[in-house]
């Protein structure tokens, strides 16, 4: 008898997440299944996204990782130690993820974040027309539903957001798609992006806990970050202002539910996303990725903040919200 293929769990999917990591035959990435980032943590690395019923989990490819990616039917199966934790079917992003353009403006930043690659790395700066192209072509496919911007800092914050913004006017008169935008806030960044036709707008904190973040984050501000949140969301609204929330970087639980709290109490989505350690970082900085209990634990207390607050994730278009595949992501997963 074929074996069925039955949806993820999210106790299975957090279990994918606590590694984060597989070993796939290329054999299966054909036909532009393999992906590779070019902006925060993950940047240089390949991955793939699997799809299983209304859950999907993206996984970076590593040949030493516990975690096997086998053919089974017309589905694959991820395998660890001979059990099959999940199955489902591989799926294949536009730019950077499934049924979004999410392209990256500067692939270099003058910040050393230590958890980040991207200072190291030295990439391209695309220009408008770059991007446009970009879009595009992941247009034709017929399956694109929105167009996402990211970006390092190349030269100044003020300089980036002239990019950004050039970039989102000229998408705007082009494609009538939701675009959401992800940079590091200046004063008047929220009020331009808005203007020139942005729906949506992500700063990260990278961590709530003070200490932590003046050591791995040196020459960002923290406080500056969430003045810039709670002054975007009367411009964006609610439910349409997000903030990533790097787990695995010493915080305690404390501090994320806490963390958690402070940025849904201003109207802003935390996303809560699970780290591994960069090759290019070693021995900069020391990176735990969280464990499944512990995934699925803060999600929890996400999913009940949110819920608190009268913030639901499923009303996100732009960004990391409607992708899901690096997080357990309230109100869609759990």
């Amino acid at each position: 008898m074929p074996k069925k293929s039955r949806g993820m769990t999210a106790e299975e999917k957090a279990e994918l997440l606590s590694i984060g990591s597989a070993a796939i035959d290329d054999s299966l990435l054909a036909g532009g299944i393999r992906t590779t980032a070019t902006a925060g943590p993950g940047a240089g690395g390949s991955s793939f996204f699997i799809r299983s019923e209304n859950r999907r989990v993206r996984l970076s490819i590593n040949p030493d990782s516990p975690l096997k990616v086998i053919p089974e039917q017309d589905h694959v199966a991820v395998v660890r130690d001979g059990r099959v934790i999940a199955r489902g079917r591989l799926e294949r992003p536009l730019c950077h993820c499934p049924r979004e353009a999410y392209i990256t403006i500067s692939e270099r930043c003058v910040f050393n974040c230590k958890f980040c690659p991207v200072p190291l790395l030295a990439g391209a700066i695309k220009n408008t027309e770059t991007i446009i192209s970009m879009v595009e072509e992941a247009a034709v496919s017929g399956e694109l539903e929105a167009i996402s911007l990211t970006s390092g800092v190349a030269d100044t914050p003020e300089r980036e957001l002239g990019r950004a913004v050039e970039a989102v006017r000229a998408l705007r008169m082009r494609f009538d798609l939701p675009i959401g935008v992800s940079i590091y806030p200046t004063r008047t960044s929220s009020e331009e992006l808005r203007k020139a036709g942005a729906d949506e707008i992500k700063y990260n904190v990278e961590t709530m806990d003070p200490d932590i973040f003046s050591r791995v984050c040196p020459g960002l501000s923290l406080p500056f970050i969430l003045e810039s949140l709670e002054g975007a969301v009367p411009i964006f609204g609610r439910n349409h202002v997000a903030s990533n929330f790097i787990i695995g970087l010493g915080e305690t639980d404390a501090c994320v539910k806490d963390g958690v709290e402070t940025l849904a109490g201003m109207g802003v989505i935390p996303v809560l996303r699970p780290i591994s350690p960069h090759p290019l970082r070693k021995g900069e900085i020391t990176i735990e990725r969280p464990s499944a209990p512990r995934l699925l634990l803060l999600a929890r207390l996400h999913r009940d903040a949110l819920n608190r607050h009268g913030l639901d994730p499923g009303k996100a278009r732009t960004m990391c919200l409607p992708c899901t595949g690096c997080d357990l992501t309230p109100c869609r997963d759990i």
